[in-house]
């Protein structure tokens, strides 16, 4: 267990097709290829023994290890720091104009001897499908290749390699200046492991690619406080996003668990559609129009067609594909031991109402602050809404996709409403037609059954669902969303119920938010989990919203926000989760998180310029 590195280790490189983790050790030790939902080729963060690792590092004993992104991109360092010298690696993936047709997908780690002379040593063994299939090694005129039934990887080299068993491997010494450069890269045809890697060949992908990623964060509209940090998480959606469809993944990894040991263990490496409004609103507000662009068009292509009757899949695959079986891989032991390694998800056909909201209020914004919406996209709306008023009144599985029993969620609940409310904004803002009696009336129903159901008087707060006594800090939605004002005293009262210490009933531990008491509520599964960073930030935008009528309140949320800024990783990544210790836990780096931040550095920041006792501005307005 002890080969496992903790998840905050790792930084993030990618293409847009398909991202790598790379620990301060020097070590991919998760890459899928060709793309993100592809099998995996190196997986030692699931299997440190089977599942394949690529490796690069000095050949002595005591090290001092340093990782950062090189200035406002995706390119990254690792540096290494010995007695008998100093080295780096630069890795990225080449994207814009550094990426060709005939090398789509490449991986390019350069060495480089900064002092002193390095003995450093490689080690390339992937494992192919998940560590199911087994390949042969083919020694090339300039490198190497892994030759597995599906797919061929080359591995290009200015350096001998040899081989041993089913890896590659290397020994070689760098002087000050010198470097040794590294290509791996998918093959098909006729090509081969590819010419050798000289120095220009890198060195131009890696300038075309520094270009790229400075000039994409340079149209960034945030000049707030927090600006490095919603750069870099502006960089990681980026990274995030698959190219071909504009959708962008949950996380690029799976089965990271959210308690160690334990079965709490997802693949997230599909697009969500409740993630819809938070993407939409970030590259909105953040300028990047062409992005929320192809966010909708992913959209538009998963929820239209001939007989949509309006029902949606929870999440779709990065191709638009809606079917997810969820096997598992019981020949990996798991990260630490966290069994089971699961791929697919078999929350896909889940009913979960509150997806419905989301992806309306997103179509809300982007014909807000985007593009107006087409007549087919109307079309497809009033189905959404239609389908939400004859539908909202069933049990389902909620916004945490439990696999226990249905309940009648709150956050579910308030989503519905959501969904009508904005199909009503839509069509009032742009004179389109639909049922608007109907639709209110249902609007308004929802809103006064939540009230009535939703409320527990004794606890002064918004429950989990309706009948039970647990918290949810979902419910944090209720004032992002106008379902009610920020200062309505049930809004505050539900704020001050999660913010007390979890042996007190809270859901608020070490600065940081629960999103719900694993030991009150029966989701179907056993074990424990951290604190939800999403969670958190909902926190900071609610207290920032009562903060503009309450100083006191204004003052806690940027508190928490400074204090959650805190736990990212060394890089400024943020897994889904945050354990008792500050470690990292689940899907890695999370999308969802990354989006949360971004909003509450947004509206934080613009509400500290404002000052406080000003009329609230409408949702993400």
């Amino acid at each position: 267990m002890t080969s496992y590195r903790p998840i905050e280790d790792y930084a993030l490189i990618g293409d847009m097709h398909t991202a790598a983790l790379v620990g301060r050790d020097g070590a991919i030790d998760w890459l899928c290829l060709p793309h993100f939902d592809s099998p995996s080729v190196f997986g030692a963060i699931l299997d440190h023994g089977k599942a394949g690792t690529f490796r690069i590092c000095p050949a002595v004993d005591e090290v001092s290890q340093k990782q950062f992104y090189w200035p406002e991109t995706n390119v990254l360092i690792t540096r290494f720091l010995t007695d008998a010298g100093s080295a780096e690696i630069t890795d990225f993936m080449p994207v814009g104009r550094a990426r060709t047709d005939a090398r789509h997908h490449e991986l390019i780690r350069r060495v480089t001897s900064v002092h002193g002379r390095l003995p450093m040593r490689l080690v390339c063994r992937p494992a192919f499908n998940y560590a199911r299939t087994p390949h042969t090694v083919e020694i090339t005129a300039h490198g190497a290749r892994f030759v597995s039934d599906g797919l061929v990887l080359g591995l290009a080299s200015d350096v001998p390699l040899t081989v041993e068993g089913d890896a590659v491997v290397a020994a070689f010494d760098l002087a000050d200046g010198e470097s040794a450069h590294f290509v791996l890269r998918v093959l098909s045809g006729e090509w081969s492991a590819g010419a050798e890697p000289t120095p220009e060949y890198v060195e131009r992908a890696f300038t075309r690619t520094v270009d790229y990623w400075r000039e994409w964060i340079g149209r960034c509209r945030y000049q707030g406080r927090w600006r490095e940090t919603v750069h870099r998480s502006l960089l990681t959606l980026k990274l995030l996003t698959f190219e071909p469809t504009g959708a962008i993944v949950a996380a690029p990894t799976c089965s990271l668990p959210e308690g160690v040991g334990g079965e709490r263990n997802w693949d997230y490496r599909y697009s969500w559609i409740r993630d819809s409004a938070f993407v939409l609103y970030s590259f909105l507000r953040m300028g990047y129009h062409e992005e929320a662009h192809r966010y909708m068009s992913f959209l538009d292509s998963v929820t239209s067609g001939t007989g949509f009757d309006g029902s949606l899949r929870v999440m779709y695959g990065i191709d638009g594909r809606s079917r997810l079986d969820e096997i598992t891989l019981d020949h990996l032991d798991g990260y630490k031991g966290s069994r089971p390694v699961r791929i697919g998800n078999g929350a896909f056909d889940q009913l979960q109402l509150d997806i419905y909201g989301e992806l309306i209020d997103a179509i809300y914004l982007y014909d807000k602050w985007g593009t107006p919406i087409s007549h087919d996209t109307w079309t497809t709306v009033s189905a959404l809404v239609n389908w939400v008023a004859a539908n909202w009144s069933r049990k389902d599985h909620g916004i945490w996709e439990v696999r226990g029993p249905l309940r009648h969620f709150v956050s579910s609940k308030l989503m519905c409403w959501v969904a009508l409310d904005r199909g009503l904004r839509i069509a009032r803002h742009r004179s389109l037609p639909c049922p608007v009696d109907r639709w209110t009336t249902v609007r308004d129903e929802i809103y006064r059954e939540v009230m009535a159901e939703g409320w527990d008087e004794a606890r002064q707060a918004f429950m989990m669902s309706y009948g039970d006594h647990a918290l949810d800090a979902a419910n944090l939605l209720m004032s992002l969303t106008m379902f009610v004002a920020p200062n309505d005293p049930r809004m505050l009262g539900t704020i001050e119920a999660i913010m007390r210490a979890p042996k007190d009933g809270g859901l608020f531990s070490n600065s940081l938010v629960l999103r719900y008491d694993v030991s009150a509520v029966d989701d179907g599964l056993s074990g424990e989990e951290g604190t939800f960073n999403i969670c958190t930030f909902w926190l900071v935008e609610a207290l920032t919203r009562a903060g503009r009528y309450r100083p006191d309140l204004l003052e806690r949320g940027r508190l928490v926000f400074e204090r959650m800024l805190g736990f990212a990783n060394h890089v400024g990544l943020y897994a889904e989760e945050t354990g008792s210790r500050g470690e990292a836990l689940g899907n890695f780096p999370q999308a969802f998180t990354h989006l949360s931040l971004i909003s509450a550095a947004y509206n934080l920041d613009r509400t500290l310029d404002r000052g406080t006792r000003r009329p609230p501005a409408a949702h993400r307005d």
